[in-house]
């Protein structure tokens, strides 16, 4: 731009107005092989867009290996940062509590062991809030720990059993298969009502300790995705519209984002090519 209006405004006003250094002007038409544009970002901008503008440099690198695109993430960042680009992200906020297990009847069964189970097995579960106006509403995720898939949600105005049932009903296979849940010391997990669904159907509870997020940790990091993709990203005026959103994400969690853990795949595809983490 610089160049081309150099005829009709001195380049210092110009580089001035740019806040370039002339300087830096001169040295780039000296060197014009700078002014280059990298031959995978357009790649790059494809994949984000492609990932709804959430993927970062890690997740970008393995799907352009899909695309037979091989590069750096330093490369990757570079193209990033040129672009403007930048990954949801969100900050920790929580720290456990130095604390034992509480005195509670039911024990931490998986004891942060997360992984090595068969698909619908074991479940986890959490509830986290979205804004709706000047009030809040609720959503229930429950995760498969198989392949870290969301098996189901449900999203409602109160933060009790209901909201866990609600998701439980839902799942499109038999219960008979789920042998554990596993969940924090929350009431709306810990009553008679989730006792009474998971007797009849011989599944066994699991409690994270006191205060303790990363005994759960699975379903907070779901959460916390949810949250910087998808809530932080809108805002809700009425409840119908926080539970339509959900649907969508979670349709696309499962079936099109790569998760890091299996290793950059989809839960869907993780599971339908025989792998076990």
């Amino acid at each position: 731009m610089i160049r081309a209006n150099a005829a009709r405004c001195p380049i210092s006003a110009r580089c001035g107005m740019r806040g370039v250094p002339r300087s830096t002007y001169y040295w780039m038409t000296g060197h014009p092989e700078t002014e280059r544009a990298d031959p995978i970002a357009g790649d790059v901008r494809a994949v984000r867009r492609d990932g709804l503008e959430r993927y970062g440099a890690r997740k970008i690198k393995a799907a352009l290996e899909r695309r037979g695109v091989t590069a750096s993430r330093r490369r990757i960042g570079n193209i990033m940062r040129e672009q403007g680009m930048t990954s949801a992200y969100a900050r920790r906020r929580s720290e456990p509590h130095k604390t034992r297990a509480d005195e509670a009847r039911l024990a931490n069964l998986l004891d942060r062991e997360f992984d090595g189970y068969a698909p619908h097995t074991h479940l986890a579960s959490d509830l986290t809030y979205v804004r709706v106006g000047n009030g809040w509403a609720y959503v229930c995720l429950l995760a498969g720990l198989a392949n870290r898939g969301i098996a189901r949600h449900s999203v409602g105005r109160t933060r009790d059993a209901s909201l866990v049932l609600g998701a439980f009903a839902t799942l499109d296979f038999p219960l008979t298969d789920v042998q554990v849940f596993h969940t924090d010391r929350g009431s709306e997990f810990d009553n008679t009502r989730i006792d009474e669904l998971l007797d009849v159907f011989g599944i066994k509870r699991s409690l994270s300790r006191k205060g303790n997020p990363y005994d759960n940790a699975v379903i907070e990091s779901t959460n916390r995705l949810l949250k910087k993709e998808l809530v932080y990203r809108n805002s809700y005026a009425t409840i119908e519209q926080p539970g339509r959103d959900p649907d969508d994400y979670v349709w696309r969690s499962d079936n099109q984002r790569l998760h890091s853990t299996p290793g950059y795949r989809s839960p869907k595809e993780f599971t339908e090519q025989g792998l076990v983490l």
